[in-house]
């Protein structure tokens, strides 16, 4: 939970935004810096997108569209029936890029940059970098899901990128979910994985292109409606900075934010290694890496970010909330809204909770959301400190993440996204806030988990106290 510190010490440099407080230095982006990175962007990926739908043009299901195409206003019957009876096949970019490079000068150079490694990756440390997150896999998945996500939600100008693809209503925003989630386990599975010729890397240039298709798409829409999208104040679509933000929240805002709102605090090589991962993932989806050159430097971009970028719009809500929607009730966790929402308020603190229109909760649910602190905490601590069970411990969970997210029915059914353009820009296209559903609740174990580990914690202390006292008791009488 986000609190304030009294006992530290400030000065006038001194900045507190969304329950958190840091020094503002001259390593920290100056408005210069954000306004030029926002107008740039990842171009040699959008220049293989083109030669990529000259290769394998779109079809009417996929995205860069020809506008200037004529469109029918109408579709028979028969013609409808048959047209869905006949799928569109689905293009892989990757697969065109591995097939098609050498024909190509563009092609190639993005090929030649993707497999060169740069002198900088330690694949040792890469490796360690994989293991932190199953490490502390509970609590990275809820930091991830509540607040790089829900509360990213906050930063309103990529929140602009996001509303025009319709990819976060209720009902499709836990596939999306899914599908981001299947890529950072792909990155993480292990060391070949992650290696040119892996899934993880593979999965990585597929997320480019499709950036780049997302930023191609909304330039070219708002080329022709200037009222679409104001590319003076928010800056290119998916532009250098969003991309920078991207990779901050999956490795520096859960080191300095998630775990420790959530009682988890790494060691200082385990930051350094988690931060080298997240930096070579940057490299390969065409990301400033240099930001993430040390962790003082990942503090410190993250810090720019959440003073410059977090100012949530009405917007903002309707996204925030539309998470929390599609997300109540529902498989494997069955979990209430209002646990939901209490995870999201723990994680963001209560100030930037209000600003993105999320209601309030009942104590009950922050008790829970305690008891889910002390769980993590023992359960991460111990295998921690136990190097023997620690890779066991590890390996499961890369097991059960993937079945759940991947596998399960639930899930995506066993079926990996290829992250294909399915959420297209259109000028129509507002992503509107979601009702919630009426839903017989299950009982979710994750509720009551966490409420026998508040139990038990409790138990402990009154235990610890009873003995102190009797022990305390006795000397007392010894003494007169």
């Amino acid at each position: 939970m986000a609190l304030h510190n009294p006992f530290r010490r400030r000065s006038e440099n001194t900045r507190y935004c969304w329950g958190y407080e840091f020094e503002w230095t001259e390593r920290h982006l100056t408005e210069e810096q954000a306004t030029a990175l926002k107008h740039s962007y990842d171009v040699l990926g959008e220049e293989c997108l083109d030669r990529l739908n000259e290769i394998s043009p779109p079809t009417s299901g996929a995205l860069p569209r020809r506008d200037d195409l004529p469109r029918q206003s109408s579709v028979s019957g028969a013609d409808k029936e048959q047209k869905e009876e006949i799928p569109l096949p689905q293009r892989d970019l990757y697969i065109l890029l591995r097939d098609n490079h050498k024909s190509d000068s563009k092609l190639q150079e993005l090929w030649d940059e993707v497999n060169t490694v740069p002198p900088w990756v330690d694949w040792v440390q890469i490796q360690r970098g994989q293991d932190v997150f199953y490490r502390y896999g509970g609590p990275a998945l809820t930091g991830l899901t509540y607040q790089s996500l829900l509360g990213g939600m906050g930063a309103a100008r990529v929140v602009e990128t996001l509303v025009r693809t319709g990819g976060f209503s209720t009902k499709v925003a836990r596939r999306r979910l899914f599908e981001t989630t299947q890529h950072i386990l792909q990155c993480t599975k292990s060391l070949n994985s992650i290696q040119p010729g892996g899934a993880g890397w593979a999965s990585s240039i597929r997320v480019r292109l499709l950036h780049a298709a997302v930023r191609q798409r909304i330039m070219k829409l708002a080329k022709q409606r200037p009222n679409y999208f104001n590319l003076e104040e928010w800056g290119i679509p998916v532009n250098d900075l969003d991309q920078i933000g991207t990779i901050g929240t999956f490795c520096a805002t859960l080191i300095w934010l998630s775990f420790p709102r959530q009682g988890i605090f790494l060691r200082e090589q385990e930051k350094k290694d988690y931060v080298a991962l997240w930096r070579y993932i940057g490299y390969i989806m065409g990301t400033p890496h240099e930001h993430f050159e040390t962790i003082e430097k990942a503090k410190t971009i993250m810090e720019s970010l959440l003073w410059n970028e977090v100012h949530p719009s009405d917007m903002s809500k309707v996204l925030a909330n539309n998470i929390i929607h599609c997300l109540e009730g529902q498989p494997p966790t069955f979990v209430s809204p209002d646990m939901l929402i209490a995870s999201a308020r723990w994680l963001n603190g209560n100030d930037l909770a209000d600003a993105l229109g999320l209601p309030r909760v009942s104590w009950y649910y922050w008790s829970l959301m305690a008891g889910q602190c002390l769980f993590f905490m023992g359960v991460c601590y111990f295998y921690r400190a136990i190097p023997s069970l620690d890779h066991g411990h590890v390996e499961r969970l890369k097991r059960i993440f993937y079945n759940v997210i991947v596998n399960a029915n639930y899930g995506l059914a066993g079926v990996e996204t290829t992250f294909d353009f399915k959420h297209v820009p259109e000028y129509d296209t507002v992503t509107a806030m979601g009702k919630p559903r009426e839903i017989k609740l299950k009982s979710s174990g994750v509720e009551m988990r966490n409420l026998r580990a508040l139990g038990i914690f409790f138990g402990v202390v009154g235990f610890g106290a009873w003995v102190a006292i009797r022990v305390t008791s006795k000397l007392l009488n010894m003494i007169f």
